[in-house]
């Protein structure tokens, strides 16, 4: 179930939708001033990896990308 964020023309207002199926995207109400001048923002994702490996730095070696000089290769 995605979660959709908006910008209310009318108030200035952003927020966000949990959109609960195809049909839940037709009206879209601002939260605020409860008008349906609104439009979707462009967003990008986050994932949970599980993982604390994003904090640690680059893994041992490198990170498989960078060439010798790279700084970060270990």
């Amino acid at each position: 179930m995605p979660i959709y964020e908006y910008h209310c023309n009318d108030c200035g207002k952003d927020f966000e939708r949990l959109v609960l199926g195809p049909s839940g995207q037709d009206e879209v109400l601002c939260p605020s001033c409860r008008k349906t001048d609104v439009v979707k923002k462009f967003s990008v994702f986050a994932a949970a990896t599980g993982s604390s490996r994003e904090s640690a730095g680059p893994p041992p070696g490198g990170c498989g990308v960078c060439d010798v000089s790279c700084p970060n290769r270990r």
